[in-house]
């Protein structure tokens, strides 16, 4: 059973994370880079003209540079990102529609200054279709991942 750590971090916080529970479990990893890169003044959310809100808001596509190779050979996948708008970020959404989910387990773990997890995993589940399992937890830390 092959296990992929996915993710995708604005400022470091859930690279962390994503790291270093990929670490702890021996899954690979793949990091969910935009292709347009965001500047810090494209995630300042208290901006509401900023291009994190303007995706978020406007329901965006954001086009991701690379893609995982051989994902069909996972059966589980864990997917991190922050949460933005109590959502995941659009590149989230992007990365999500370019595969085929079938039979794969997903676990979406977010990371948060201040925001919960909402509705995260109803919201992701369009995008991850024939997945067998979804489910989101809003995390600390990498022993919160897989925690129960």
């Amino acid at each position: 059973m092959a296990v992929l750590v996915a993710y995708f971090s604005a400022e470091g916080t859930t690279a962390k994370v994503a790291k270093e529970f990929a670490k702890i479990i021996g899954a690979d990893v793949f990091e969910i880079v935009p292709q347009k890169p965001y500047s810090a003044a494209d995630i300042k959310w208290m901006n509401p003209l900023a291009r994190c809100n303007r995706e978020q808001i406007g329901s965006k596509e954001v086009p991701v540079a690379g893609q995982v190779e051989g994902f069909e050979r996972y059966d589980t996948v864990y997917l991190g990102f922050p949460i933005w708008y109590a959502a995941a970020p659009r590149v989230i959404y992007t990365f999500c529609k370019a595969y085929d989910w079938a039979g794969k387990t997903v676990h979406a773990f977010a990371t948060s200054g201040g925001s919960g997890i909402g509705k995260t995993a109803e919201k992701l589940r369009p995008c991850l279709n024939g997945a067998v399992c979804v489910d989101a937890r809003l995390v600390h830390n990498a022993d919160e991942v897989a925690a129960d």
